[in-house]
C-alpha cells in the first residue's frame, strides 16, 4: 500500500511548495510535485541528534536500557527519529556495562549507537563532565569497547593534545567510529594533527574549548576550517549567542554544521533538582548548570526547538533542516539510511505547522501514536 503525505515538502534541493511524499513500507518511494495541494504543513526529515544524554526525565548516562528506552522515546515525540545514546566521562566499567546494555537496542534500531562523550577530556575544558573520572586515551580499552558492542559504539569525543589521543583516534577510524574533538585545550596545531589522524566532528563547538585569539586560533578555527569536520551546535540562546550560531553556519555552511540537543534528563521536565555523570544539577528558567559551580551542565533541548531557535535566529528553513537531519545523518556514517526526504531512504519525517511545532512524527513508514 503507498502512504501520501501532502504539504510544502522539503527536500535536500529545496522546497517543493504542493509536493508529496510517497510511502512504500519503511522506505520513501517518491517525493514529487503535487498541484493540488493547498496549504499544507511543512513535511520535514525526521530529526537526527547526534548528541543527546537523555530526556523526559530519563537518561542515557548510566547504562540502564529501560532508562535508555524511554529517554528515545521522548525524543521522538519530538521528531527525533534518528539519535545516539551519549555518555558522560565514566569509569570503564559503566563504559562496558552500558555497552553491553544498548547493544541490543541498536540492534532493534531504538538507537542508532552510543557515544562516548569522554573520559579523555581536558581537565581545563571538562565544564559539567565528571573531574574525577578524565584520563588519557587508551587504545586497549576502545579496542575492548568496540569489540564488546558489535558496531554499537559510533562516536568518541577527546582532546587531542591528551597523550596517545592520535593513536586512540586512528583506532577509532580503522574501525569505522567516527572521532570527535571536544572538551580540548589544544592549540590549532594540535586539533589540525587531530583532524590529520581521522577526527571529524567537533563536539559542541566553542562549548568546553579553548577561546578564539588572534595568535593562537585554537581549535575553533581549526574544527570550522577543516573541510570533512561537521561542528555541532547547540542552538539554545544558552550555549550559543545567535551572532555566534549564524556565524558558525554561514562559516562552515549548513553541510558542515549540525545542531544537537546535547539534553539531559530534565530536558520536557520542569526545573529542579538533577543529576548528570555523578554530578548535582540545578535546572532554573531551564538553564541546566552544575550546582557546585554554575557551568553548563547539557541543555533542556529538543530538535524541534532547536529547530525553531536556528530559523528565528536568521538560518533558512531548508538550510536548518540540512543541519537538524541531513548533515547529522552523514556525520555519522547514516547519510546513505535517513537524513533526508529522497527515494530509497527511510521513511521518517516530521510533519510542522506554520509556526515549526511537531504536528505528527512518522519513523520507518509509521505513524508515532
Amino acid at each position: 500500500m503507498t502512504l501520501r503525505v501532502s504539504g510544502k515538502v522539503v527536500t535536500p534541493t529545496g522546497v517543493i511548495r504542493q509536493g508529496c511524499v510517497e510511502v512504500v513500507g519503511d522506505r520513501i518511494r517518491a517525493v514529487a510535485e503535487y498541484p493540488s495541494v493547498r496549504d499544507g504543513h511543512w513535511i520535514v526529515p525526521g530529526f537526527v541528534d547526534m548528541h543527546t544524554h537523555g530526556g523526559g526525565g530519563h537518561t542515557f548516562t548510566t547504562g540502564d536500557a529501560g532508562s535508555a528506552r524511554e529517554a528515545a522515546g521522548f525524543h521522538l515525540r519530538h521528531g527525533t527519529t534518528t539519535l545516539l545514546a551519549s555518555l558522560v566521562s565514566s569509569p570503564l566499567a559503566l563504559m562496558r556495562e552500558a555497552t553491553a546494555a544498548y547493544r541490543p537496542l541498536v540492534e532493534a534500531g531504538v538507537l542508532a549507537g552510543v557515544h562516548f562523550e569522554g573520559p579523555y577530556l581536558s581537565a581545563d575544558r571538562c565544564g559539567a563532565q565528571n573531574p574525577e573520572f578524565l584520563r588519557d586515551p587508551s587504545t586497549d580499552e576502545l579496542a575492548e569497547l568496540i569489540e564488546l558492542g558489535g558496531g554499537t559504539v559510533r562516536m568518541v569525543t577527546l582532546a587531542p593534545e591528551r597523550d596517545g589521543a592520535l593513536e586512540a583516534i586512528k583506532l577509532l577510524v580503522s574501525h569505522g567510529v567516527v572521532a570527535a574533538v571536544g572538551h580540548t585545550d589544544a592549540t590549532w596545531a594540535q586539533t589540525r594533527a587531530a583532524v590529520d589522524a581521522g577526527a571529524t566532528v567537533g563536539t559542541h563547538l566553542f562549548n568546553g574549548m579553548r577561546p578564539v585569539h588572534h595568535r593562537e586560533p585554537g581549535p575553533v578555527v581549526a574544527l570550522l576550517d577543516a573541510p570533512n569536520v561537521v561542528c555541532e551546535l547547540v542552538a539554545d540562546g544558552v550555549h550559543l549567542h545567535d551572532g555566534m550560531l549564524t556565524f558558525a553556519a554561514s562559516s562552515a555552511g549548513p553541510e558542515r554544521t549540525a545542531l544537537i540537543t546535547d539534553a539531559m534528563a530534565a530536558a520536557g521536565m520542569p526545573d529542579g533538582e538533577y543529576e548528570l555523570g555523578g554530578q548535582a544539577v540545578t535546572v532554573a528558567d531551564g538553564v541546566a548548570r552544575l550546582s557546585r559551580d554554575g557551568a553548563i551542565a547539557g541543555s533542556t533541548l529538543t530538535m524541534d526547538a532547536a529547530l525553531r531557535h536556528a530559523v528565528a535566529a536568521g538560518v533558512t528553513l531548508p538550510d536548518a533542516c540540512r543541519m537538524v537531519a541531513t548533515t547529522p545523518a552523514r556525520a555519522i556514517g547514516l547519510g546513505d539510511q535517513v537524513g533526508a526526504l529522497q527515494a530509497g531512504l527511510r521513511a521518517d519525517l516530521v510533519v510542522l505547522d506554520d509556526e515549526l511545532n511537531v504536528v505528527r512524527v512518522m519513523r520507518a513508514g509509521t505513524w508515532l501514536e
